[in-house]
């Protein structure tokens, strides 16, 4: 599954890259510093470098769902203890209250 989208894409982005090869000037305000890249190279960067960001973000929000959900867990396992104890008969061993 994963083939189906990735391949097609890595398709596009390499026809995006050999398609857009002429340079660009990026100039970094307020300094005179000007950067010539590939105009591939100006746009994928920091569309990979968002993707990168966005994943972990995603994956902080997720590692506290996954927190909650061993909490969960757990407490769901202690208390299937505790009815399982409750269920079971109690000894025979203890001597009938007198009274």
């Amino acid at each position: 599954m994963r083939l189906l989208i990735s391949i097609p894409l890595l398709i596009v982005l390499m026809l995006f890259a050999l398609s857009n090869k002429q340079d660009v000037a990026l100039a970094f305000w307020p300094t005179d510093f000007k950067l010539i890249v590939p105009l591939s190279l100006a746009v994928l960067v920091p569309v990979a470098v968002a993707f990168l960001l966005g994943l972990f973000f995603a994956s902080l929000g997720a590692l506290s769902a996954r927190a909650r959900a061993r909490r969960a867990e757990l407490r769901a396992q202690v208390l299937e203890d505790q009815v399982r104890s409750l269920r079971t008969p109690p000894s025979r061993s203890l001597p009938a209250p007198q009274g």
